[in-house]
């Protein structure tokens, strides 16, 4: 089984994450400090290969959806995300593991990435609620899925261990399909 969902504007291109196209993002990867609030290793080619190869496992057993991002505007990769956590029983999945080179972060990316990617999951795949889990230091993120409508529904206290060893608290937000449909309409 084989992801065909590429989702795409004027401004960015959201296609499958492989082992094919992974090293498009050596560059954006090893970037020093662009995944302070994860507890992934992506910055040498091996570490990244690793991450793509662990996402496309997790895709294989039906649990996340991994995709490279292209900034169009710029004409170079800027990235990846993915959907995951999926639950199809309940309708429920998480939009996560996103980063975007520093070069592109603030430009207004990823916000179309996000609108893409809900429009995708409340539409084609049916789903009725959206989660983000986010690092409580990291405002920047929180502020972006905030001003998508998402709302802080709790905070996961000391629930992940970054790379550096600390242990980092978890906001939980969420975003309902009708809340998304009712902000969204033109």
């Amino acid at each position: 089984m084989q992801n065909t969902i590429t989702l795409e504007n004027d401004f960015v291109k959201v296609s499958p994450l492989t082992l094919d196209n992974y090293h498009h993002l050596i560059p954006v990867a090893s970037q020093p400090g662009l995944v302070k609030y994860s507890p992934t290793d992506i910055e040498t080619p091996e570490s990244l290969k690793d991450y793509t190869e662990t996402a496309l496992l997790h895709y294989k057993q039906g649990s996340c959806i991994p995709f490279i991002i292209y900034n169009k505007t710029a004409q170079a990769y800027a990235g990846c995300t993915r959907y995951m956590n999926i639950d199809q029983r309940n309708k429920v999945l998480e939009i996560g593991s996103t980063w975007i080179g520093k070069e592109f972060q603030g430009s207004g990316l990823n916000g179309h990435i996000k609108k893409l990617m809900l429009d995708h999951a409340f539409g084609p795949m049916g789903f009725e609620k959206v989660e983000f889990r986010v690092d409580e230091r990291n405002i920047r993120s929180r502020k972006a899925v905030e001003k998508l409508g998402c709302r802080l529904e709790g905070i996961l206290v000391k629930n992940v261990y970054l790379l550096d060893g600390f242990k980092r608290n978890t906001c939980c937000y969420g975003l309902l399909k009708e809340e998304w449909i009712k902000n969204n309409t033109a």
